[in-house]
């Protein structure tokens, strides 16, 4: 089985996140220098990380997750929302959830953050602070769309449409356009989740370029980064379609290792 990755870019800063899950019930996280394209190992959590209600702050130095190791009877009671200094897990700011209705979140500024549904606190470090004020657009309410489509919307994609899933366009060079298909559905393909994306581009003259096995694609620093089979990778675009992929990463062989976070 490959593994999956989803990614989180920073806004202001040239760092990105990869949270890499598998097998299942494991997950890690990945810093990602997008100036050198080096990669260094944050920790490993046994819980499942829902990519989808995850941010990264601005600056890139802080990472939002919710996250469920199903432990009903400790302090978390089996869910938990938590922001850690990434590229780490470790929680400076811990927030007991108890179930998987909402929870996760989304940075309003490199110290504040919006809270995705009720929670009930266990730690407070860090200097984070809670914005009771923000409200994000109500796309969909509820678990991971509620976060994730905000989130799009606010690093420059474009919703098209909506329906029995929702379409996201976001313009590159060349008149081409990157298009995401983002899944929410009971009864998906095998080997997706509920929440599970495609992709596919498109030019001018309405050429379409399918990516079935794209499962994150994005617009990343002047070229287009995608995850297929546990790798990342990076092409050009130019004006007859992309150019020969190079790979920044391949995670697959990684396995679980315990770590400490340097705080």
């Amino acid at each position: 089985m490959k593994a999956r990755l989803h990614v989180l870019l920073a806004r202001e800063a040239r760092k990105g996140l990869v949270l890499r899950r598998g097998p299942s019930g494991e997950v890690c996280s990945v810093e990602w220098d997008r100036t050198t394209d080096q990669f260094e190992l944050g920790q490993w959590v046994r819980a499942r990380i829902y990519e989808r209600r995850c941010d990264l702050s601005p600056d890139g130095r802080h990472l939002i997750y919710f996250a469920r190791n199903s432990r009903w009877s400790s302090a978390t009671k089996g869910s938990y929302t938590a922001i850690s200094q990434a590229p780490y897990l470790k929680a400076l700011v811990l927030l007991g959830k108890g179930d998987c209705w909402q929870g996760g979140g989304l940075f309003t500024s490199n110290q504040s953050y919006w809270l995705n549904g009720c929670h009930f606190p266990l730690r407070d470090k860090g200097g984070m602070i809670r914005d009771t004020g923000y409200q994000p657009p109500l796309i969909r309410s509820g678990e991971c769309p509620g976060i994730y489509y905000p989130r799009l919307l606010r690093d420059g994609w474009q919703m098209v449409e909506g329906s029995s899933f929702a379409v996201f366009e976001k313009p590159l060079r060349h008149g081409w356009i990157l298009r995401k298909y983002a899944h929410a559905e009971i009864g998906a393909p095998q080997g997706k989740g509920c929440y599970w994306d495609e992709h596919e581009l498109e030019n001018a003259s309405a050429v379409r370029v399918q990516c079935p096995n794209w499962e994150w694609a994005d617009w990343v620093d002047g070229a287009v980064v995608w995850a297929e089979g546990g790798c990342l990778y990076r092409a050009d675009l130019a004006l007859d379609g992309l150019a020969a992929p190079i790979i920044l990463k391949d995670f697959n062989e990684m396995t679980f290792e315990r770590r400490v976070a340097p705080y």
